[in-house]
This record gives structure tokens, sequence and C-alpha cells, in this order.
């Protein structure tokens, strides 16, 4: 087995993506493009459920975000590794990382897309990219200048580089602090942003552009990060159950039950040695590394596939669904190969990528 696929011991983290990552996928197919209706009409119930709560999926990946970068950058809180010097490198070799398997989406996503307006009618369909959009998108600033999304995945690359480039900042603030002090600054930093999110950024939808919108699930992650080991777990338990049911008391909000329930199962890692045994574990650290290339390629495939099964096969049920699963084998398949080729033999980019607002 290559060593990106053996399991860690971290197993939840790799079970948590690899389960995630399918049901995001999932989600877009059914909600997007003229296929998505022969599965309601199959599997109504499950078709129902997938189109309505498959977006929670992404409180995976922010909570799993924060426990991955903490671990990377600050995996305590009077040990950040982080100076104000270094972090812009930091930043810029993460931006590096995510690129290359960004420009590949975003060709596959034109081309499909093209493709698409020519072989079917679908409101969804992007029109034909602008220059601006083009470089937008590279730079990761298509919403915040306004520029229509080419792809389903960007948004959350984007939000991805802004909370390792918050967490980072914080980190490098913390880390010039006398020593003495690093530590509880360093907690009350991020707990002081994660408390702010939860309770007022997160309930503003017109700022789901910026990292602080999603600050609150991201350093649930981190918190469980430090939270980890010995006498410290029941503490962290403690928080993140307040942290979480204070934010539900300020408002209801599914995504943030979930963002807490992840945190506390990040935390305890229960059955971790059971998980880290089963026959499914290789299958799960595949689908876990691969996630990155399957959360940004599946949407072009989807145009593609959607645009050719209307364009060259009867009108049938049958054909329609067959189309819907070709294009989840299809992403699964380009999604590893990608990550083959661009991630395996080098420097990874994080497997974090999610594809649907939460």
């Amino acid at each position: 087995m290559p060593p990106a696929l053996t399991a860690n011991a971290q197993p939840w983290v790799t079970w948590g993506k690899a389960i995630a990552s399918q049901v995001i996928v999932w989600h877009h197919l059914l909600i997007y493009g003229p296929l998505a209706p022969a599965m309601e009409d199959a599997w109504p119930a499950a078709t129902d459920f997938l189109q309505a709560h498959g977006r929670l999926a992404v409180q995976v990946f922010l909570v799993a975000g924060g426990f991955l970068a903490a671990r990377s950058l600050w995996p305590a809180p009077g040990a950040p590794r982080v100076t104000a010097r270094g972090w812009a490198a930091r930043v810029w070799a993460r931006y590096l990382r995510l690129l290359p398997m960004l420009l590949l989406a975003l060709a596959a996503a034109v081309a499909a897309a093209a493709l698409a307006r020519a072989w079917m009618p679908d409101a969804d369909t992007p029109a034909a990219p602008t220059p601006a959009q083009l470089l937008a998108h590279v730079l990761l600033l298509q919403d915040i200048a306004g520029e229509p999304a080419l792809s389903a995945g960007v948004w959350y690359v984007a939000i991805d580089l802004q909370l390792f480039a918050l967490l980072a900042a914080l980190a490098a603030l913390a880390h010039a602090v006398p020593a003495a002090l690093r530590a509880p600054a360093g907690a009350l930093a991020v707990l002081a942003g994660t408390a702010a999110s939860l309770a007022w950024f997160n309930l503003r939808p017109g700022a789901d552009m910026w990292a602080p919108y999603f600050l609150g699930a991201y350093g649930l992650g981190v918190l469980a990060a430090w939270g980890q080991g010995g006498p410290r777990r029941g503490g962290a338990t403690a928080l993140l159950a307040a942290l979480t049911a204070l934010a539900l008391l300020i408002d209801w909000r599914e995504r943030i039950a979930v963002a807490g329930a992840t945190a506390l199962l990040l935390l305890w890692q229960p059955g971790a040695a059971a998980l880290a045994r089963s026959r499914l574990a290789a299958p799960m650290a595949w689908l876990a590394a691969t996630s990155y290339g399957v959360f940004l390629l599946h949407y072009p495939l989807s145009l593609a596939v959607n645009a050719a099964v209307m364009h060259a096969t009867p009108a049938t049920p049958a054909w329609r669904l067959a189309g819907l699963v070709a294009t989840w084998l299809l992403s699964l398949v380009c999604g590893g190969l990608a990550w083959r080729w661009l991630e395996a033999g080098g420097s990874r980019a994080p497997r974090g990528a999610a594809l649907a607002r939460g």
C-alpha cells in the first residue's frame, strides 16, 4: 500500500472524509442537471434526503480541516509553529498545493460547460467565462469579486485557503507573545474567534464568502485537536459541547449541530482500533486521499455526462439512471487518476475540499 494510503492514528478523519465526500457528490448529482429526476422517481425518500441535507456533509470537512491544520500549524495552544515572518510563506505554499488540481478542474469545467451549452438546454450551465472571471477563479477571489461560479467546488477551496491563512495569522500572533503567556493567549484567541463565528458571523448569510462565517466549525476542529490526550479530553469535551449548545440556543442550525458532533467524534475517536483493522480501511483511505480531486472534478463530469445522455440516448429512466451512476464512477476514476498524477508523487493538496455550501 502506498504510504499516503496507510491508515493513520486518526481513523475518524479518514472515514469521515471518505463518507462525507460521497454524500456531497451525490447531493450535487441530484440537484444539478436533467438526469436527477430519474433518481427521484426511483428512490424518492433517499433522493429527497440527499437533496435537502447532503450539503451538511461539508461540516465534516470544515471541522477536519481545522483539526488537521492545528496539528500542522499549532499542535498545542502554547506551541505555535508560525512566525510573523513565516506567515506569507506558509500561506503561499498552501495555495501552491491547491493550485494544480484547481487549474485542472477549471479547464474541465470550461470545456464541459461548452459541451453542455451545445447539447442540452439547462439554466444551471455556466456561460462562457470572461478573462476577468477566469483570473478571479485562479486567484480564488471569484465570490469576493462578484464573478459567477464556473464550478460547484471552487468556493470551498477559496474558503479553505482563507481559514488556513487566518489560523496561521493567529498562530503567528501567539508566537509573538512572551513564552509564558502563549498558551493562555493562543487558547483565548481561538476560543474567542470560534465563539464569535458561531454566535454572530455564521448568522449572516451575506458573509459566507469570508472565513469568519465558517470559523466556528473550523475552530471546533482546532479545539478538538488541542484536547486530545490525557486529562485535557474531559475539559475539551465540556468546552465543545458548551460552544455548540450555546450556538444552537442562539439560533438552531443543523450545520452547527453536525459540526459539533463531528468535533466530538474527532476528539474521542471511538472504535479507532476497530476502524483501522477493518477490511474497509484501505478503500476508505483511498476515498479520503482522492477526495480533493473527486470534489473538484465531479461537477464538470456531471455536466458532460448529462449533456451526452440527453443528446445521444433515448429519454428513458433507465438511461438517465445509468448516466447518474456513470458520473459517480467516472468521478471516482478521474479523481483517483488526478490524485496519482498531481498529488501522490509530490506535495499533496489538502484533502478537505467539499463542494456544497453549509
